[in-house]
């Protein structure tokens, strides 16, 4: 059973920084893509950062040059560094891992709020 335990969320003021974690269990991590997604209220769930099992990672234009998305495969955690925070950054963030097998199975961590006040 794959899991995904989010944490590192909270409040912080405009221009401020905030590190996302998601550790993962039950799935080969080195094998497997990770990505975070945000939904903010009354939004539909939006692609923030990508990162593959291999390769580069890839980002929304939205947070381009102030996010950074890596993964540490030793310790199957994912991160989300997130700099210079607006605003519009507030959502619910949500950690997703891709895995391969007999088909593609995707699976979701809980989320974790982001708030940041204008």
């Amino acid at each position: 059973q794959v899991q995904l335990v989010e944490s590192g969320g909270g409040l912080v003021q405009a221009g401020g920084s905030l590190r996302l974690s998601c550790a993962a269990s039950g799935a080969i991590f080195r094998a497997a893509d990770m990505g975070w997604y945000r939904q903010a209220a009354g939004k539909e769930r939006e692609l923030v950062a990508r990162i593959p099992s291999s390769g580069s990672a890839n980002y929304a234009d939205s947070v381009r040059g102030r996010f950074t998305i890596s993964r540490d495969n030793a310790k199957n955690t994912a991160y989300l560094q997130m700099n210079r925070l607006k605003p519009e950054d507030t959502a619910v963030y949500y950690c997703n891992l891709r895995q391969w097998g007999s088909g593609t199975y995707e699976y979701w961590g809980q989320g974790t709020q982001v708030t940041v006040p204008s």
